[in-house]
This record gives structure tokens, C-alpha cells and sequence, in this order.
């Protein structure tokens, strides 16, 4: 493809070069870098592409896009942008020939619920007979093929070329988790979405965003870019929702509990393998019953059934695609064993989720609650004390853990958890930071009819360290634990 034609809707301060120039793909590192490609340089978190300028001529760039002027001496064809983040997104929607324009595009942003929503809509859509694609905080995946996901919404480049793989493929409908990240880095410029849905805002990368001001800016970006603009779908049931509605310009159908909800829960019943609900929307009810447990999963499958009623799938096509869905990995997902305890991993990493989390349990009248749990190093520190005082609060038992620690000190992470026990005036935990010894230490200490909640890495594999990252993962881990108590 041309440069000129892959720049035609971006804003350019200057260019210098051939009109004419071919080329062959776009990078935005200078790792990617193959002969005749076009570079833009764009500033991370931690690094700034122009610094990697040498590196990509050499490996055979053709043309640059920046924000800056071509520098003396450097002979090649360079376009200077007002933006090169947004000229980044532009330009892979041209080159990859803007796929999501031939697909139904649904963009779920806020702090908690977007996985599962995903799941949720994916097999509604596979029952009514669509063949739906995925790019989501787990993985990307569609028919076939499965990537695993290294960050929940990837850069602009990469998003493209997942869509347009996609639609050679015959997807019809793409799901895709848009984090706030997302939309400020503007990775999803570009994409025309058919449904825009907000689930909730609570406090999350906060050491990013500031303020929570600034989280909902964000997050509302997903509302005002291009859309196709069929539904805006918002939980009228969360403060930011309710201001959300009230600053769109579209038609919005909310969704909650509250009677002003659109589509609206009317009864639910929560019951150990599952729960039944009734929802009232305009035109009917649907009464259905679904393996995921808890109110806040009601909020996601009133999300998701708002999307489908907007995509005209019969009722009874939804009911049956929701009931298809038996687990969704590391959100609530039980690890059996036949020793009598109910062990439960989940991926809350946040003290609103983690309440919301032991408020399910607890329903479930467990005799008692031992809460495993730690908080990722090099991220939002305000949430650390507030998620203790949740655990202080609704646990029986902690035991304080090493999550992600990142660069930080695994002690130190616990010791900001610890303040939160305090807050509260509780001594109901302890502390060990080795992650497998803790969970190990919970198992063994549960009895029959006690639940162990392990929290905050969900369907993670991993564990990073400051010098290493190691394989683990919370389901195998009290897995292989449980089998080894069981053969005692």
C-alpha cells in the first residue's frame, strides 16, 4: 500500500519524501521492524520510540511517522503528526482494509465484568447459529484459533490484524474488552463499534489514571469514537453509569435492578451450583438459569442479554446460550476435590471485587471463609489497605500473600495490605509470602463445609517477579495440593 494513501486520514503537520512511497506493513517497535515497513515512533510508559530510530533504519524501515521534525541528515521519507498514537490507529485501519466495519463490534469497557460478559455473549451468539471472535483480558480467540492474550486490549497494529483475520475467517460478531488504558493510548481509534457497553467504575489504576475523575473520562472515550453506533448499553444501577446515561448524546438502554432499568432483574435466587433469575425487558420476560453464581454475574448477564435482544436474538436463543455456559477461567471457578471443602479462584484484584466476591460466598452459608489473597507489585498502592479492610471485614481467616510483586518488595506489598487490618481493628490473619506455601497453609487448615477463596491472579499462569517470572497457577497449584490430601 501507498504511504499516502495509508496517511489519508491523519492529520499531518509536515511531510517530506515519495508520494508514491510502497509499503510493507506497519511497525510501532523497532523489534517489528521488517524491510519497507513504516515506523511511528510513539512514547510509552517506559520508553520512547525515538530513541529506537537508529535501530529501525537499519532494519530496513522505509518511511518514519512522528510527532517530531525529520532530523538533519537523515535520508528517508518522514511524516510529522499532531498525533502519533492516533495516526498510528488511522493508519492500521486503512492498511488492514477496516475490518471491523465488516463485522458487529461490541465494546465492553469498566473495572469489573468484561470477561465474563465476553463469555456470556460468545455462546448466546453460538446458540443463535454466529460465529463469534473474542480479543479479551484471557485470550483471542475465535472458530479454531486461540492467542494467548498478553494485554487486555492490544495496541492499534495489532487489534487490526486480529479483525481482519477475523473477518477471513468468517466471524460475524467480534467481543472485545476495551480497557481504559485502551482509550487513552487510543488503541481502538478506528474501530466502528455497533454496541458500547459500560459495566461499573470502582477504584483501579489509580496509580495511572490519578483520580477517578480521570478513570471515567477515559472510560466514557469508548462512547464518542466511531461508532456504528446501533446501542449505547450502561448499568443504571452504578453511580458513574447513571452519570454516564445522563452525558450521552445516543439512544442508551440501561440495564440493573432499579425500576427506571430498561432490562431489569426482577428475581433471583443463588443456590451452590448456580442461580435463576427473572428479567423483565420491553416486549417480555426471560426466565433463566445459569452456572455463574452471584449478583454481580446477574449484572454481567444483564449486560449480555442486552446485547443480544439489540442484535434481535429470539428470547429463547438466549436462555438457552446462557445455560450452555457452565465456567468462565478464574472467575469464581471452583477446584473440585472429595475432601468436603469448596475451594474457589478468582481473579478480584480490586476491594470493591473482592467484597462483591465474599458477599456471594457468604451467601452460600459457608461455615467459614479463609481468604488467600495479595496485591500486584508496581500498581495502583491506594487499593492495598482498602482490599485488607474488605478481608478483615467479611473473612474468617486470611492469609496475606505475594500476588504479582513486580520490582517491589513482596513485604512490603504485605505490609500496606496489613494496614487495612488494622483500620479495621481485626487480627484475623497472618502473613506468608510465598504464594504456593499459603495456599498450601489454607488447604490444610480447611475443614468440611468451610470455603477457600484464593484471589486476585484468576486465570493467570504466571507469577513475575523482579528478576524472574515463573510458571503458576492458582487452580493447578490447589489442585495438585488437594489430590495429595486426599491420597493422605
Amino acid at each position: 500500500m501507498k504511504l499516502k494513501e495509508l496517511l489519508k486520514n491523519v492529520q499531518l503537520v509536515n511531510y517530506s519524501g515519495y508520494d508514491d512511497l510502497e509499503v510493507t506493513g506497519i511497525a510501532y517497535s523497532s523489534r517489528q521492524v521488517e524491510p519497507g515497513n513504516v515506523f511511528v515512533a510513539i512514547k510509552g510508559q517506559k520508553a520512547d520510540g525515538h530513541d529506537f530510530l537508529p535501530e529501525a533504519l537499519e532494519k530496513g524501515a522505509a518511511a518514519v511517522v512522528s510527532e517530531r521534525p525529520r532530523p538533519a541528515g537523515v535520508e528517508i521519507s518522514w511524516a510529522q503528526v499532531v498525533e502519533a498514537r492516533e495516526a498510528l490507529a488511522l493508519m492500521a485501519a486503512v492498511f488492514y482494509d477496516n475490518p471491523s466495519l465488516k463485522l458487529k463490534t461490541v465494546g465492553i469497557t469498566g473495572t469489573k465484568g468484561k470477561t465474563t460478559i465476553t463469555y456470556i455473549l460468545e455462546e448466546i451468539l453460538k446458540a443463535a447459529g454466529y460465529t463469534p471472535g473474542v480479543v479479551g483480558t484471557i485470550d483471542y480467540r475465535w472458530k479454531d484459533k486461540k492467542i494467548l492474550a498478553e494485554r487486555t486490549t492490544p495496541e492499534a497494529p495489532d487489534i487490526q490484524r486480529i479483525l481482519k483475520q477475523m473477518v477471513e475467517d468468517g466471524v460475524s460478531h467480534c467481543l472485545m474488552e476495551v480497557s481504559s488504558h485502551s482509550l487513552e493510548f487510543k488503541r481502538v481509534l478506528g474501530i466502528g463499534f455497533d454496541i458500547a457497553i459500560f459495566t461499573n467504575l470502582s477504584g483501579e489504576h489509580l496509580d495511572y489514571h490519578q483520580t477517578m475523575e480521570n478513570y471515567f473520562e477515559a472510560k466514557k472515550r469508548l462512547f464518542f469514537l466511531n461508532h456504528k453506533r446501533q446501542a449505547s448499553i450502561v448499568n443504571i444501577d452504578d453511580p458513574w453509569g447513571q452519570r454516564l446515561i445522563s452525558e450521552l448524546p445516543m439512544r442508551t438502554i440501561s440495564f440493573g435492578f432499579t425500576p427506571e432499568a430498561l432490562i431489569r432483574a426482577e428475581r433471583f435466587s443463588v443456590e451452590e451450583n448456580g442461580m435463576k433469575a427473572t428479567v423483565s425487558y420491553p416486549g417480555g420476560k426471560l426466565k433463566f438459569t445459569s452456572a455463574l453464581i452471584g449478583k454481580h454475574n446477574l449484572y454481567n448477564l444483564l449486560a449480555a442479554i442486552s446485547a443480544a435482544l439489540v442484535f434481535s436474538i429470539p428470547p429463547q436463543t438466549i436462555v438457552k446460550g446462557i445455560s450452555s455456559l457452565k465456567s468462565v477461567p478464574g472467575r469464581f471457578e471452583l477446584v473440585p476435590n472429595n475432601l468436603g471443602i469448596k475451594v474457589i479462584v478468582d481473579y478480584a484484584h480490586t476491594d470493591n471485587a473482592m467484597e462483591n466476591l465474599l458477599e456471594t460466598v457468604r451467601s452460600l452459608k459457608p461455615k467459614r471463609i479463609i481468604l488467600v489473597f495479595g496485591c500486584g507489585g508496581d500498581r495502583d498502592r491506594s487499593k492495598r489497605p482498602r482490599m485488607g479492610e474488605v478481608a478483615a471485614r467479611m473473612a474468617d481467616w486470611t492469609i496475606i500473600t505475594s500476588d504479582n510483586p513486580r520490582s517491589e518488595d513482596p513485604e512490603k506489598i504485605i505490609a500496606e495490605i496489613e494496614q487495612g487490618f488494622h483500620k479495621a481493628g481485626n487480627r484475623n490473619y497472618e502473613k506468608i509470602a510465598d504464594r504456593k506455601i499459603a495456599i498450601e497453609k489454607a488447604l490444610m487448615m480447611a475443614r468440611k463445609g468451610d470455603y477457600v477463596v484464593i484471589a486476585g491472579k484468576g486465570h493467570e499462569t504466571y507469577q513475575i517477579f523482579k528478576d524472574r517470572t515463573i510458571p503458576f497457577s492458582d487452580v493447578e497449584t490447589a489442585r495438585e495440593i488437594l489430590n495429595e490430601m486426599e491420597k493422605k
